[in-house]
């Protein structure tokens, strides 16, 4: 039978609202620009604005180190400690991130003692009132640094005496500008394994920024100030200890959502080395990585098109290609598991998993255990497409695609609507 799209399972705990997904906007001007890199295969947003507009409207990709939603903390529990809100993490959890803190200073090239002296720094208490004193610098180090170039004898006024031109000051070093430490501090690691300089704004999403604090510069709930964490024993016990290693959170996109984001609405540019890549080169890119990005992609276009929100990662669970979502996976269950076939004019075609009865009975009865509705998305390449018309993607419009829901029947349940007629 043709699919009949049915109201999906409404979720029982919703912690946020709706936002309408990105517009399609012929105005150059109104339309949203994102940016994205393509590396080792996989297609990632640094940017933290970028990250938050690009999932929140639309549910576009996943967190490279959260389930879904691109919101990893290193602790999900906070406290207030003496005016400071920090995350509270246990000693177990902080030694396991002295462990890889150490792993990237030895990849670094440091000896064995540097390691170790790095790691026993990092590892005492720290005073309450050093991490104010280090903050107020956090927040002050760049004016009064920009202050003494200015007063500085041979700088003319911020101009460089070799080059002649301005001082830059985004070209001060970001460890500089993102720790203010000591001589003392040179060998923390706290920032020495911060990430680049244009990727550090990805840790400033402030998820608890409306707790009430003391202090009057509050810390960075995601990594407060250079970094702090409230180590807890089990006990009754709080040090506060530098957090020797920062994590990043990156949104990744699928291939389909990536090329959607460009092709279709316009507001992405996927860079790869630098580079800019054209809508054509990023199409025939991705079709050398996957044989069947085309008929992914038009499915994937096809349920947008109609309102749906697909997840390809998803659906690896379940054995099928897709799962389609109604407005999103904050609010609704899947509704549909998608299989995604490609055939002729005449529904012939060799499937990329063959399903025979006894397999095809197995996958639907995996997607009725789990409250879903099994799907074939067929695509349907018309015998007069040529192999040279499949290097571009406006191949898509001759491409036509037909819905088949696959239903188990269940004879005790047919039984008893008849006896009810």
């Amino acid at each position: 039978m043709q699919a009949e799209f049915r109201a999906p399972r409404r979720r029982t705990r919703v912690y946020e609202e709706y936002e309408a997904p990105l517009p399609v906007s012929r105005d150059a001007e109104e339309k949203s620009h994102f940016r994205a890199e393509f590396i080792n295969q996989h297609v990632l947003v640094h940017h933290p604005d970028h990250i938050h507009k690009i999932h929140n409207q639309g549910y576009f990709g996943k967190g490279i180190l959260s389930r879904a939603r691109p919101d990893h903390s290193i602790s999900d529990q906070w406290e207030q400690h003496e005016g400071l809100m920090l995350p509270v993490v246990t000693q177990s959890r902080y030694e396991e991130l002295l462990s890889w803190a150490g792993s990237v200073l030895y990849a670094q090239g440091l000896d064995e003692d540097a390691v170790n002296q790095t790691l026993l720094g990092l590892s005492q208490p720290v005073d309450v009132e050093d991490v104010r004193r280090e903050m107020e610098g956090g927040e002050n180090g760049q004016r009064r640094e920009k202050e003494v170039k200015e007063e500085e004898p041979g700088t003319e006024g911020g101009v460089c005496p070799q080059t002649k031109r301005p001082l830059d000051e985004s070209k001060v070093e970001p460890e500089t500008k993102r720790c203010n430490r000591s001589e003392s501090q040179d060998l923390n690691p706290v920032c020495d394994l911060s990430p680049s300089s244009d990727q550090e704004s990805d840790s400033n999403h402030d998820p608890t920024s409306d707790s009430d604090s003391d202090s009057d510069c509050d810390p960075d709930p995601l990594v407060p100030g250079p970094g702090f964490v409230l180590v807890s024993d089990g006990e009754e016990v709080r040090e506060v200890r530098r957090c020797p290693l920062t994590l990043t959170e990156y949104l990744q996109l699928s291939l389909e959502e990536a090329f959607f984001l460009v092709y279709s609405l316009g507001c992405l540019s996927v860079y790869l080395n630098q580079e800019p890549l054209s809508i054509l080169q990023l199409w025939q890119t991705f079709r050398s990585l996957r044989p069947d990005f085309i008929s992914s992609y038009a499915a994937y276009q096809h349920f947008r098109s109609k309102g749906w929100v697909p997840k390809t990662g998803g659906g690896a669970k379940y054995g099928v290609d897709l799962m389609l979502y109604r407005k999103g996976p904050p609010f609704y269950h899947a509704s549909y598991s998608v299989v995604i076939e490609r055939v002729d004019d005449e529904f012939r075609g060799s499937g990329l998993r063959p399903f025979s009865w006894c397999s095809l009975a197995a996958l639907n009865r995996i997607t009725s255990n789990v409250s879903k509705e099994l799907m074939f998305c067929y695509i349907i390449y018309p015998a007069n497409l040529s192999e040279v018309e499949l290097d571009s993607p406006a191949c898509l419009s001759k491409l036509k695609v037909q819905e088949v829901i696959v239903s188990r029947w269940v004879s005790s349940r047919e039984r008893a609507e008849q006896d009810n007629i």
